[in-house]
C-alpha cells in the first residue's frame, strides 16, 4: 500500500508551486491523508464540542522538538492552543440529550449504541439532527479498534455542528492512565493500531520535510528510548502529553461538563471538587494534556476520590452508596439537579437511577473487552423527560425514584433488576 500511494503524495509536496506558495495546503493534505488511512475519516479542520465556537477551529499540534528553539515553539503554540480552546463547562438544555457510557476501543459496539440513539445511518453519518450527545469518556483500551472510535465520534461532531447539534466526548480515567504510560489495559490489538497510527504518521512528515515552506518535521520519539517495543514506543509518542493524539483529540475533551440541569463526569464531583471549580478542573486538564506540566495529571485526577475514579454513587448496591455526599455535591453546582457517571459496569441491571435519581449511572460494560453489554443509552428530553433506550429490551422511564417500565408498570426499589441485592460482577472490574 505504501508503494501505490507515495510516489503521488511525494510529487506533490515536491511541486514548487504548493510548497513554496502555500504549504499549509499541502500539511493540510497530508493529514487528511494519514487521517483516512488510520482512522478511515477525513476531519478536516477539527472543531471541538466543547469549545467556545467563538474561537478558532484550527487545531494546532504540540509536538516533542529538541533544543531550546523547540521548547520555544513549544511553548508557543500552547499559548495559541490555550487562546483556541476556550473550553465551555457550562451549557444550556438541548431539546433532546442522548448520553452514552464507556466505550473501549470497539466500535461495532459504538456504532450499534449511536444507532440505537437514532443519530447515525448505516453509512455512519449524522441523522440526529439537533440532538446533543455526551460521551462520558475511556475510548481508550480494553479493545482494538480505539483511534478508530475516536476518529468516527470526532467525524460525527463535525457533521453534528452543521446540523446545529453536537457530540462531547468526555476524559476518563483510562485516558489519563494511557497519556502518563500506564498501558495495564491495553490489547496487542491495541498496540498494533497505534503502531500502525505512528507508521503512517512518519511517513506525513517525510513527505512535508521534502516540502521546503514545511522544513524539517519533529521526531515523534524524541526522549522514548529505542529498546521499547514498537507499538509501545508508537502509543507512548501519541498519547503522552503534548503528543499528537492527546494534543489534537484529548485536550479538547471537557472533564466535567454541565448541560441544563446534568451534570457529566466520567466517576463523579465531591464537593472539594465543586470548591475547586468545574471551570478550573477543565482549564487544568487542558493544560497538562498539551504538555505544559509534565506527564504526572493534576492530583484530583489521582485516588479513589478522583473525579475519573470516583465510586461512591456507582456501586450496583445502592446500600453502598452516598447520597447524602452526593445530594451535598449536587446541591453545591448552581442549578444541577442530577449527576451522570460512567466508569463501574451496571451489570445485570444496565443503566439505572439511585438516590431518588439524583445520579444515573450509564456504563453498561458495552465494549467486549468488558463483558459485551447491549447497546443502551440514557436519553433526556427538554432536560427533565428521562428514558432508558436499549437494542433489545423495552424502554425504560426514569421518573421519581422508580424506573417505569413501558407496558409492563413500576420497578422499584424492590427489584433486583434495578436494584439488585446481589453483586454479580466486583464493581471494580468496570472503568
Amino acid at each position: 500500500m505504501v508503494k501505490e500511494t507515495k510516489p503521488g503524495a511525494a510529487a506533490a509536496a515536491q511541486d514548487p508551486v504548493l510548497c513554496s506558495k502555500v504549504p499549509t495546503l499541502v500539511s493540510a493534505f497530508v493529514d487528511s491523508f494519514v487521517d483516512f488511512v488510520v482512522g478511515g475519516q477525513i476531519l478536516g479542520s477539527p472543531a471541538a464540542s466543547s469549545l467556545n465556537q467563538q474561537a478558532s477551529r484550527r487545531f494546532t499540534r504540540v509536538d516533542e522538538v529538541h533544543g531550546n528553539q523547540g521548547k520555544q515553539l513549544q511553548q508557543q503554540q500552547n499559548k495559541k492552543n490555550k487562546e483556541r480552546r476556550m473550553l465551555t463547562t457550562w451549557l444550556p438544555a438541548p431539546e433532546r440529550l442522548i448520553a452514552i457510557g464507556d466505550l473501549h476501543g470497539d466500535l461495532s459496539k459504538t456504532r450499534a449504541a449511536l444507532g440505537v440513539a437514532q443519530v447515525i445511518d448505516e453509512n455512519d453519518h449524522w441523522i440526529g439532527g439537533k440532538t446533543v450527545v455526551v460521551q462520558v469518556g475511556d475510548l481508550l483500551d480494553r479493545g482494538g479498534e480505539e483511534l478508530k472510535v475516536i476518529y468516527l465520534l470526532e467525524k460525527l461532531r463535525l457533521e453534528a455542528q452543521r446540523s446545529g447539534g453536537n457530540v462531547h466526548i468526555m476524559n476518563g480515567n483510562h485516558e489519563i492512565m494511557n497519556m502518563e504510560g500506564d498501558f495495564r489495559y491495553v490489547t496487542l490489538a491495541g498496540m498494533h493500531e497505534f503502531r500502525t497510527w505512528a507508521h503512517w504518521f512518519n511517513l506525513g512528515n517525510l513527505l512535508k520535510e521534502r516540502c521546503g515552506g514545511l522544513g524539517k518535521q519533529p521526531n515523534l520519539f524524541h526522549s522514548i528510548p529505542a529498546s521499547y517495543p514498537e507499538g509501545l514506543r508508537a502509543r507512548m509518542a501519541a498519547l503522552r502529553p503534548g503528543g499528537p493524539i492527546s494534543s489534537r483529540f484529548l485536550a479538547s475533551h471537557p472533564t466535567v461538563l454541565v448541560v441544563g440541569s446534568s451534570v457529566f463526569v466520567h466517576g463523579g464531583l465531591l464537593p472539594a471538587h465543586v470548591d475547586h471549580g468545574l471551570d478550573r478542573i477543565n482549564l487544568e486538564v487542558r493544560d497538562w494534556m498539551l504538555g505544559g506540566n509534565g506527564w504526572r495529571a493534576p492530583s484530583y485526577l489521582h485516588g479513589a476520590d478522583a473525579v475519573v475514579w470516583l465510586r461512591k454513587y456507582s456501586d450496583v448496591k445502592e446500600s453502598q452508596c452516598d447520597c447524602e455526599l452526593l445530594h451535598q455535591s449536587i446541591a453545591s453546582i448552581p442549578g444541577v439537579q442530577r449527576m451522570v457517571v460512567g466508569h463501574t459496569i451496571q451489570f445485570p441491571m444496565g443503566i439505572n437511577s439511585i438516590c431518588n435519581d439524583a445520579v444515573i449511572r450509564v456504563d453498561v460494560g458495552l465494549s467486549k473487552g468488558c463483558g459485551d453489554g447491549e447497546p443502551q443509552v440514557l436519553e433526556i428530553k427538554r432536560d427533565r423527560e428521562l428514558r432508558v433506550i436499549s437494542a433489545h429490551s423495552p424502554t425504560q422511564f426514569i421518573n421519581a425514584g422508580s424506573m417505569v417500565h413501558r407496558g409492563m408498570g413500576i420497578r422499584g426499589d424492590d427489584d433486583k433488576a434495578h436494584h439488585p441485592s446481589l453483586s454479580v460482577r466486583d464493581p471494580k472490574s468496570g472503568g
